[in-house]
């Protein structure tokens, strides 16, 4: 150590050297200068540079030389400057609105006038030590000398900075603000001092716990008060000291209130100090050690009084917007570190109260009360304390939640249920809750109000409020239900529910007016009616049954559409969108919608009508009127709601009658897979026919979805693993109204007209699919009826073909060919025309490679014949159709 010292000196003094060398060099420039200047000749650039470099290096801008809203004018400015230097400054001061040269550093200027100042301050502070190390080993003075000598080492060195200071001490060139030696003096003198009075209690005992505690404090705050004059790593050094204090000085009888009552001092003293000079660093470092101690008390204390701790937070809150916010400059960076550090204590001390031990609150719970209305009130009364406002709003929703939540839940789906398992930590109440009710309603009227007012001029702290002032007293009174309440029917919280939800509503009107200009529907407004259709969806779940809370859960998404005929707000859509949503999410937990073991068997006439259609009912009035007022997306979400509720309806309605009332997990059969396609194509036809009369990217890309959906449903179920040629399932004992007429044909004819109704309206490979898709359901009818003409209602694969069998496949192919293309000349369908050459030459194949082999005499004869009389046919009507139809398509181009 004492040869780094030795370096360092070493280096100090070369560098002094050099430096003052150029020191005169710089002071016949600007001699020079000042020369040309009061002969009228005009200067240069580099003149400006001077005053620039003096105002850099001046006591008082050094303090604040980190921070970009210092504010330096003041009577500690006024100070440290002669009239004279402040007239040369003005007479030479470079334009306005010019921007400074930065000072170039180099390692030169470092060294000589930064590293030089501070290894040499550091060099004093530990010359105290040593010399005092060197008295007790040589054993030449007694301890009381030794400490007696280090403090009086300490006050020279503190009043040699005062000295340097008093004679206009400046820093040498631009840039080495920050190696201001007065501030290097002083903290060597704090240091040495501080080091003295812990020796003489912690060491020797010289004084007692209550003399050694006030003589540090008195160092450490009158360190602080001396950074006025000398910068803001001073003050630092003293808040250190500061909080370090009473770590240093041990009693065995503490006194808990003496203690927080200096933590308020020191914390109330440093951001009062950071308050004049605008140390940003300061006043988050004071809230940070006090946030520290409360935190550090309350983890070894616990249990004991929790009155110390509110009260140091609170007046941390009180000094928060009475001193440090009240001075802040519009300039000022965002977010304020102060704000934000005392808004995480904030969080975690009232946290920590409210819930105690055990979910007893500590000081009955008015101490974590008292705090979370001090917040909101600094919160309302300064715009830069939102940080507050939402540390109380987060939480006043933790200590709700917490009742409940705080216990182990655990969540499993098994076979279709839902199941819940785990302990509520607080079964039965909440010793809090009174204190939660009686916060949410001041939230809730505060938010209102501030709201109301700040609107106009400042929509996002409005938008806050609104915010908190919805959202916690509606988290407060579900919590409350969830822990108290019964949760099949509840009427006292639904009533609360309802309250909310229309204090709510009148807010919004409330606030809708005071905006600028009025009832424009902006976010303050979008977060009341958020939390009034919020509320109102709590209390139809608290008052009311599964099958009644379905129900009118869908019929009040009617209800912000209808109001938009009064209000123009853009939430009230999305509003609606809001309770269609809670009703897609309850039948997604529910399909039943009343429960499976509570839903009645009868067809039609049981919970799932009403569950699906009436919501489907309300969300298309909802769409219909979201389109003449506001529009935009939520009509269109309402659009597709009203659509999903209606096809997933028609479908559970299908399913609950083909299956005598039971909705379960288990696969289809044919005949409930046809009813599905046939929904799914019949939704496509209606989209398409709402997309016609009121266009709609929801109809339009609604109807492609269903006809593509009907498609894949089509190909791998009824041609594939359910066709009753590969099952054997029984096809029905009636001639052509039996299921090949349910699972074939009248989809093949639904599918025909979706493609005709969707020609020229929708995308060609949607209507050549659709066209496809029929063809090939008309001919697995024609098909499998044949089957069954030959073998009954059961028409497994496995019991083979006959030949007048094979020669009939042949000819209803071939007839069937026929028919499709004259359909698909007549409606000029190509895909109808393809899938006509499809069948024609699957016909051809089949009797070239089957009916070859397998029939004889006649039958032979008769297949080869009519096959060339239909291929010569085709062949001449496509030597006639042709020429016609290129000669139209000429005569329109």
């Amino acid at each position: 150590m004492e040869l780094i010292v030795i370096i360092a000196l070493v280096v100090a003094a070369v560098t002094l050297r050099r430096q003052n060398t150029r020191l005169a060099a710089l002071e016949r420039d600007v001699a020079g200068l000042r020369a040309l200047l009061s002969g009228g000749e005009p200067v240069a650039a580099a003149v400006a540079d001077e005053p620039a470099a003096e105002a850099a290096a001046s006591p008082v801008e050094d303090v604040v030389a980190d921070d970009a809203e210092a504010d330096t004018a003041g009577p500690w400015a006024a100070a440290a400057r002669t009239a004279g230097e402040e007239a040369e400054v003005q007479a030479v001061a470079a334009p306005a609105g010019a921007p400074a040269p930065a000072p170039k550093r180099d390692l030169e200027t470092a060294l000589g006038t930064r590293w030089a100042v501070w290894v040499g301050g550091l060099a004093l502070a530990l010359g105290g030590v040593f010399l005092v190390r060197y008295s007790i080993e040589a054993g030449i003075f007694g301890p009381r000398v030794r400490l007696a000598g280090a403090a009086l080492f300490g006050l020279a060195l503190a009043a040699a900075g005062e000295v340097a200071r008093r004679r206009g001490f400046r820093a040498p060139a631009a840039g080495v603000a920050g190696a201001y030696v007065p501030a290097i003096l002083t903290a060597a003198a704090t240091f040495t001092l501080f080091s003295a009075v812990y020796a003489a209690h912690g060491i020797y005992g010289f004084i007692g716990p209550a003399a050694a505690f006030t003589l540090l404090a008195a160092i450490a705050l009158a360190t602080m008060a001396l950074s006025l004059l000398h910068g803001q790593a001073l003050a630092g050094l003293g808040l250190l000291g500061s909080y370090a204090t009473p770590v240093l000085v041990s009693s065995e009888a503490p006194a808990v209130w003496t203690l927080f009552s200096y933590l308020a001092l020191v914390l109330a003293a440093a951001v009062a100090v950071a308050s004049l000079r605008r140390w940003r660093f300061l006043s988050g470092a004071a809230f940070l050690g006090a946030g520290l101690w409360s935190l550090a008390y309350l983890g070894t204390s616990f249990g004991m009084d929790a009155a110390p701790v509110a009260v140091l937070n609170g007046l941390g809150i009180a000094v928060l917007a009475g001193l440090w916010l009240a001075r802040a400059g519009e300039g000022e960076r965002r977010p304020d570190p102060a704000s934000l550090i005392a808004a995480f204590f904030l969080f975690v001390v009232t946290t920590f109260l409210a819930r105690g031990i055990g979910g007893v609150p500590l000081g009955g719970g008015y101490w974590a009360a008292g705090l979370l209305a001090a917040a909101l009130a600094a919160a309302a009364w300064r715009e830069r304390a939102a940080p507050l406002l939402h540390a109380a709003g987060l939480a006043m929703l933790f200590v709700a939640g917490h009742a409940i939540l705080g216990g182990r839940i655990d969540i499993d789906v098994l076979y279709g249920d839902l199941l819940f398992d785990g302990v509520w930590l607080q079964p039965g109440g909440d010793p809090f809750l009174p204190w939660s009710l009686a916060l949410g309603g001041l939230l809730l009227a505060a938010g209102v109000a501030v709201a109301r007012l700040v609107v106009p001029a400042e929509p996002g702290r409005a938008a806050a409020w609104a915010f908190w002032a919805a959202a916690v007293p509606l988290w407060v009174v579900a919590t409350a239900w969830l822990s108290l309440g019964d949760l099949n029917v509840d009427w006292r919280f639904a009533a609360g529910g309802l309250a909310i939800a229309a204090i709510l509503a009148v807010a919004a009107e409330l606030v809708g007016r005071a905006e600028m200009p009025a009832q424009t529907g902006g976010r303050a407004v979008s977060c009341l009616v958020a939390g009034a259709a919020a509320a109102l969806c709590y209390a139809l779940l608290a008052g009311f049954g599964p099958v009644l809370t379905t129900v009118l859960t869908g019929l009040a998404a009617a209800l912000p559409a209808a109001a938009t005929r009064l209000r123009a707000w853009p939430a009230l859509g999305w509003a609606s969108a809001g309770f269609a949503a809670v009703v897609l999410a309850r039948i997604g937990v529910d399909p039943t919608v009343a429960g499976r073991d509570f839903l009645s068997a009868t067809p039609v006439l049981n919970a799932l009508t009403p569950g699906y259609l009436v919501p489907a009912a309300a969300a298309a009035y909802a769409a219909w009127q979201l389109a003449r007022t506001t529009g935009g997306r939520p009509r269109l979400a309402m659009e597709a709601f009203s659509a999903l509720f209606a096809l997933v309806g028609a479908a559970m309605l299908v399913r609950h009658a083909m299956n005598g009332g039971v909705i379960d997990a288990g696969e289809p059969s044919l005949a409930e897979q046809s009813i599905y396609s046939l929904i799914m194509i019949g939704g496509g036809a209606i989209l398409l026919a709402l997309d016609r009369r009121a266009p709609s990217p929801v109809f339009r890309n609604g109807s492609i979805v269903l006809g593509v959906l009907s498609l894949l449903a089509v190909v791998p179920a009824h041609l594939g693993r359910m066709n009753p040629l590969f099952t054997n399932e029984p096809t029905g004992t009636i001639p052509v109204f039996n299921l090949l007429l349910l699972a074939y044909l009248l989809p093949a004819v639904a599918m025909a007209a979706l493609a005709w109704r969707a020609h020229g309206r929708r995308p060609r490979w949607y209507v050549a699919g659709l066209a496809c898709g029929a063809v090939a359901l008309a001919f697995a009818w024609v098909s499998l009826s044949i089957r069954r003409l030959f073998h009954g209602e059961f028409i497994g694969a496995w019991k083979g073909i006959g030949a007048v069998e094979t020669y009939t496949y042949s000819a209803a192919w071939l007839v069937l060919g026929v028919a499709v293309l004259v359909a698909g000349l007549r409606f000029g369908s190509r895909g109808l025309r393809l899938g006509s050459a499809a069948l024609v030459v699957l016909a051809v194949a089949k009797v070239f490679l089957y009916d070859m082999r397998e029939l004889e005499g006649v039958l032979r004869a008769l297949s080869f014949m009519g096959l060339g009389a239909v291929l010569i046919g085709i062949g001449m009507f496509y030597q006639r159709m042709l020429p016609a139809s290129r000669a139209d398509a000429a005569g329109q181009a």
